[in-house]
C-alpha cells in the first residue's frame, strides 16, 4: 500500500456468482485488470459492462460514484486485480473507460494499457502514471528504462520473473527506487505489470 501515486492492489479470486455489492468510491482512479473468468461491472454512471481477460477498464471515481462487480458464471470462478491509484486533483467528473489489449500486444514486450495522457491507446488517468502490461516466456528478457526522479512498481500477476537479479513469484511486488534500467527475466511463462510512477 501506498507507494508514490499507487494505494493498492488487490488480488481478488470471485466464486461463481458472487462478487461485490453496491458501494461508493471518491476521488480514487480505479483500473480492473482480469487474469481469469469475467467479471459484470454496474455504476451509477449507467455502465453496464462485461470485463474478460485482456480488457482493462479504468473509472474515476471524482466526485463519487457506487458500483457493483459479480461473477456471472454459474461455475468458473473469475480471478482479477483491482488497482487504486490516488489522482493528481481531487473532485474531478466522474467517467469511464474500457479497452481490449490483444495477448500478441504484450508477448515479449511492455505494453502501455494506461497513461496520463491516454497515448498508444492506452485508457487515460489522471495521474503522472504508466502502467504496462507484459507476457514472458521462459528466457525471455525485456528492459525498461526508468528516467531519474522516476520510480517503478512491479506486481507479478502470474509465474515467476526476475528484475535486476531478483526473483518474484506470482502474487509478488515490488517497489524500485535509484534504478535507471529494469530488466525482467522471465523464469516460468508469466504476466507482469509495470508501474512508471512520479
Amino acid at each position: 500500500m501506498n507507494f508514490r501515486a499507487l494505494r493498492v492492489i488487490n488480488e481478488d479470486h470471485v466464486r461463481a456468482g458472487h462478487g461485490f455489492p453496491t458501494h461508493p468510491h471518491r476521488d480514487m482512479e480505479i483500473i480492473t485488470y482480469v487474469l481469469k473468468g469475467a467479471l459484470e461491472h454496474k455504476d451509477s454512471m449507467g455502465n453496464g459492462t462485461v470485463i474478460l481477460p485482456g480488457e482493462v477498464q479504468r473509472m474515476s471515481a471524482g466526485t463519487g460514484i457506487r458500483h457493483s462487480e459479480k461473477n456471472p458464471s454459474a461455475d468458473e470462478d473469475v480471478h482479477l486485480l483491482q488497482i487504486w491509484i490516488i489522482p493528481d486533483e481531487g473532485g474531478l467528473q466522474p467517467s469511464y473507460e474500457q479497452k481490449m489489449f490483444e495477448a500478441d500486444e504484450k508477448r515479449g514486450r511492455l505494453r502501455l494499457i494506461a497513461s496520463g495522457d491516454g497515448r498508444d491507446e492506452s485508457v487515460t488517468i489522471h495521474q503522472d502514471a504508466d502502467l504496462y502490461a507484459a507476457l514472458l516466456e521462459p528466457g525471455q528478457e525485456i528492459m525498461h528504462q526508468l528516467s531519474p526522479e522516476r520510480h517503478a512498481w512491479a506486481q507479478v500477476a502470474r509465474g515467476a520473473v526476475e528484475i535486476n537479479g531478483q526473483l518474484l513469484h506470482q502474487g509478488d511486488g515490488a517497489g524500485i527506487s535509484r534504478e535507471a534500467k529494469l530488466l525482467i527475466a522471465g523464469r516460468e511463462a508469466s504476466e507482469v505489470l509495470l508501474f512508471d510512477l512520479a
